[in-house]
């Protein structure tokens, strides 16, 4: 099993994705030894150290999402959590928007199917960059959340998007500072106007891909409105970092042509991504 990002192994939009028999528990894999061990299903991870990752299969399908354990801060005013080690690629988000892990209508999760989901999209919202192993893009905010409920009623674990304090913490701990943002994040110099694969940068001290660059990911502020966090491979490299804000803005959907406008896609924002946390154990 590779260690990187999420296990990029499903199928492509109008595919099947076939389901795996009985690998409905989380699974700690021990990178030094190489060998899963099974662990409760009603939990999303055992305490992960320096050498470890946690799996979290997604029933029905052959994607599993790869986390790791974010300490909390020595404060206590973030507690610890899990963090997807790489932003969300298409091939996860194509699931809930296209039901792909339905069978005759239906999955294996009730609860997942009573979520509502973002509808299909009506542009090609991957915009030609790539599709399989590169970052699901043009979400809004409402469409993030939309997935991550989903998620959530999928696993049965409080998947969500970061908290804008949990999202800054996660960055000043990954350890990337001005002479290591070349190889650490896609930015403008870089990326050839474009977003590229997930975790084919290096990964930073949290063992975290693309926490900077790539795309913008989604977090939520303190009012519970959306901010967009760490700059994308539309900036300039002094621009990518942790203090890098951008608020929700209605021009990210100007030139959407439906009336009303998409509530769950960005016709104007194709650098703006996420990746989804889970409270901690």
């Amino acid at each position: 099993m590779t260690i990187f990002g999420l296990v990029l192994s499903a199928a492509l939009v109008g595919q099947s994705v076939s389901a795996i028999p009985g690998q409905a528990q989380t699974q700690v894999v021990d990178q030094k030894a190489g060998a899963p061990a099974q662990s409760p299903p009603d939990s999303p991870s055992q305490v992960v150290g320096p050498q470890e990752a946690c799996l979290q299969p997604i029933e029905g399908t052959t994607v599993s999402l790869q986390l790791r354990l974010v300490p909390g801060s020595k404060d206590g005013s973030v507690k610890p959590f899990l963090a997807a080690t790489t932003e969300v690629p298409w091939e996860l988000f194509d699931i809930c928007v296209f039901g792909l892990d339905q069978v005759g209508g239906k999955s294996s999760s009730s609860a997942a199917d009573a979520t509502t989901r973002p509808t299909k999209p009506y542009i090609s919202v991957d915009r030609g960059f790539g599709h399989a192993g590169w970052p699901a893009i043009s979400i809004s905010f409402t469409g993030a959340q939309a997935f991550c409920a989903w998620l959530a009623a999928k696993t049965g674990k409080p998947y969500r998007l970061p908290t804008e304090a949990e999202w800054s913490h996660m960055c000043q701990n990954a350890g990337i500072d001005a002479s290591e943002v070349e190889a650490s994040a896609w930015h403008i110099g870089n990326a050839s106007r474009t977003t590229h694969k997930v975790a084919t940068r290096t990964a930073d001290d949290l063992k975290l891909f693309d926490l900077l660059g790539n795309v913008g990911e989604w977090a939520v502020a303190a009012d519970g409105t959306g901010v967009v966090m760490g700059g994308s491979f539309n900036d300039e490299a002094s621009k990518v970092g942790c203090s890098s804000r951008l608020a929700n803005t209605p021009e990210w959907n100007d030139s959407d042509p439906q009336f009303p406008k998409s509530q769950w896609w960005l016709a104007d924002a194709n650098f703006v991504g996420l990746r989804v946390v889970c409270d901690a154990p």
